[in-house]
């Protein structure tokens, strides 16, 4: 393969506007992601590749993105390209998301077809051509809960991959040959095979933690960049245990073949992960462990994550008021973020878990899922855990200024039919 050298640089999982209760830790986030998009222009990159939730939610506060739309402009108006997928976070049924705005102010150019398809439907894979470097891009965007795993099932990639030229593939959908040890039991990803063969860059996403390899029949470089910062505390302790990158790749494309390079651009701020044992103490002692581990931990600025475990030899975790309790004053650390998920009160049933909230959501419905008592069979085991999560996405989506309130309430009742299975058009 032949052409000129070029550059491009690609990120995936930047999640800006999660860590919503806590601004100093959604903060350091959105500084993060600025200065990955701050890079792309620095290193002189021909373009940029997003595979998938650059945004936490599918409408997220415009004061978050305002600045990121300020810099994916500024590098737009300097020239470079910006291919995007959707991820799991960035796509909402019935809805327009904040990603669907800006593609149509010219922002970014999405390289997946969006529209849902019909499970089993054959589809064909379309591409677009990066002029400048002659790249073909394509894309299957993600879906909430692996919905997406059909669409890779029933493309038709021939087209595609018959293409002249560096042929990138854009994902965001685990890949379980490359999933990590700890998340095959929670997880269910598209098999190496599902994704076209003969590309030469496969741009992941999805999981948060970063890896390299090669596609299906050892074909091109295949890598996840990782969350460029992380939305729960095992994100955070990945990074800063070094077992993942916190940034993005640049990649150097030279006689057709890729090298990588992986830049840091997480926050500066000093960012501590650390237990604190609390099991036999009562309430009162536990709460002075508590005070003493986060007093020898704090620094000036510091974002704090400590996570408490352990039964209590009396009283309850919720009297311990840790979920007010948001920095440390007396040494100057800008956050403390409890993760509680494995601290217990003494009795059973006094628990008031007010810690880590992606914990607290992913143990909700899994109890709920298992529950035998479940009224409906359709949300019992692991398709009803995905249901209910589905559920509460269609339920929980809030009013958009200016809809009239029986659109909303008909979005809101179509999201909760489909997500339960049953037939939209009995809806009223």
């Amino acid at each position: 393969m032949t052409g000129r050298p070029f550059r491009f640089a690609h990120l995936a999982d930047a999640h800006v506007g999660a860590w919503s209760r806590d601004v100093a830790v959604r903060d350091a986030l959105r500084e993060s992601v600025l200065r990955a998009l701050r890079t792309v222009g620095e290193r002189d990159c021909d373009f940029l590749l997003i595979s998938g939730d650059l945004f936490h939610t599918p409408v997220p506060d415009p004061a978050e993105v305002a600045p990121v739309a300020a810099a994916l402009k500024e590098l737009v108006d300097a020239g470079r390209r910006i291919y995007t997928i959707y991820g799991s976070h960035d796509y909402v049924a019935h809805r327009t998301s904040w990603l669907d705005v800006l593609a149509e102010t010219g922002l970014f150019l999405r390289a997946a077809p969006e529209a849902v398809r019909a499970e089993g439907d054959r589809w064909t894979l379309p591409y677009l051509t990066d002029e400048a470097t002659g790249a073909r891009i394509a894309g299957i965007s993600g879906r909430s809960h692996g919905l997406d795993r059909s669409y890779f099932l029933a493309v038709d990639s021939e087209a595609f991959r018959a293409a002249s030229g560096f042929k990138i593939f854009q994902f965001h959908a685990a890949v379980e040959e490359y999933l990590p040890d700890h998340l095959r039991p929670h997880i269910r990803g598209v098999s190496l095979d599902d994704l076209p063969g003969g590309c030469d860059y496969y741009a992941g996403g999805h999981i948060h933690r970063s890896y390299t390899g090669k596609g299906p029949g050892g074909s091109g470089l295949l890598v996840n960049p990782g969350a460029v910062f992380g939305t729960a505390i095992p994100d955070i302790e990945d990074g800063v245990a070094g077992r993942s990158h916190r940034g993005l790749v640049i990649v150097e494309v030279r006689d057709g073949h890729p090298t990588l390079e992986w830049v840091e651009t997480a926050s500066s701020i000093p960012m501590k992960v650390f237990d604190i044992d609390v099991a036999g103490r009562t309430a009162d002692a536990a709460h002075s462990e508590i005070q003493a581990a986060v007093a020898r931990a704090s620094t000036p600025g510091a974002l704090l994550f400590p996570r408490v475990h352990g039964t209590l030899a009396d009283g309850s975790i919720g009297s311990l008021g840790l979920g007010h309790w948001r920095a440390d004053p007396g040494r100057g650390a800008a956050s403390v973020h409890w993760d509680l998920a494995d601290a217990q009160s003494a009795s059973p049933g006094d628990d008031a878990f007010d810690g880590d909230e992606a914990r607290l959501e992913t143990d909700s419905f899994h109890r709920l899922s298992a529950d035998d008592a479940t009224r409906l069979p359709s949300l019992q085991g692991p398709e009803g855990e995905r249901r209910l999560r589905e559920l509460l996405e269609a339920l929980g989506t809030p009013r958009s200024e200016g809809e009239a309130k029986a659109d909303y309430e008909r979005l809101r009742l179509l999201g909760a039919l489909h997500a339960l299975g049953l037939d939209p058009s009995e809806a009223p």
